[in-house]
């Protein structure tokens, strides 16, 4: 009789901890939608710094062929006149970009902002074809991959923004910037964890998160996140899901129950989304 006892009781125990994880996976579902929700919104704005910013960046630019050297001849003024342009200009300033760059009407980079300049010599019409449409005078937004753009090892890929620096009305150069797709989603991810730790109550625990950033067939995370999960985010195929503008469920990864919500990130034009995951500790 005891033994039978015990064995209902450790029935009864077991359906107690299977019906929390699933309450757990539950409550992980619905704030992760919230949470892809935000990140959708923060993702507009951050487009849109770049949209208001990068013209008034290139009227700025414009002095570097009204002088006696060309910009070609002066790489070391080109990296001061980035840096003055991106400080003049206060969405500018506070823009999500990885890198600034001044290129040659036929896509020659000669120069970033960063110290460590990688791509000066590469041509981004090689690696953004679209970004030629800049030579007409317009603005041009575009996807691709250029490696020496990429802010981890492993594959990477990255969006890009062009506005034509024109002097007496014919376009001199490109002022373009960017980031990789790696980068963003780990700006995401520090964006959703300071929101995170912010709303949490006395007693309550830190949940763990991780955000990807999905363009087409590939899923990009910050440098240290784990393979494994954007695995099981495509496994998911989301992109597929979300003609009700989001898409959500709930998952297993190695043995700890998440939950996935998936947003369209419009910003950015068709294939792209914000997917984020949580699970309570």
């Amino acid at each position: 009789m005891k033994r039978e006892h015990a064995i209902i009781a450790a029935a009864a125990l077991g359906a107690v901890a299977a019906l929390g994880c699933s309450k757990s996976a539950e409550v992980s579902e619905q704030k992760a939608r919230a949470h892809a929700e935000t990140l959708a919104k923060l993702a507009d704005e951050d487009v849109a710094e770049v949209r208001r910013g990068l013209p008034e960046g290139a009227k700025a630019l414009a002095a570097l062929y009204r002088g006696d050297t060309k910009p070609a001849d002066d790489l070391k003024g080109v990296r001061v006149a980035l840096e003055q342009a991106r400080a003049k200009v206060q969405d500018l300033r506070v823009a999500k970009s990885t890198f600034f760059a001044l290129a040659a009407p036929d896509g020659g980079v000669l120069r970033n902002d960063q110290e460590q300049d990688l791509m000066t010599g590469k041509n981004f019409f090689t690696a953004f074809p679209k970004l030629k449409d800049a030579l007409g005078g317009k603005y041009v937004e575009t996807r691709g991959s250029m490696p020496e753009a990429a802010a981890v090892r492993r594959a990477d890929a990255q969006w890009v923004a062009a506005e034509p620096v024109e002097v007496d009305g014919k376009v001199e150069g490109l002022y373009v910037t960017g980031w990789s797709w790696s980068a963003y989603a780990y700006r995401l991810e520090n964006a959703l964890r300071s929101e995170v730790r912010g709303a949490l109550g006395k007693n309550e625990n830190l949940p763990l998160v991780y955000v990807y950033v999905i363009v087409d067939r590939a899923a990009y995370g910050a440098p240290v996140s784990p393979e494994v999960n954007a695995k099981a985010i495509l496994a998911q195929e989301p992109l597929a899901h979300l003609s009700g503008g989001l898409f959500s469920t709930q998952l297993e990864i190695t043995g700890r129950d998440f939950g996935l919500a998936v947003k369209p990130l419009a910003a950015f034009g068709d294939g792209v989304a914000v997917a984020v995951l949580r699970s309570e500790t």
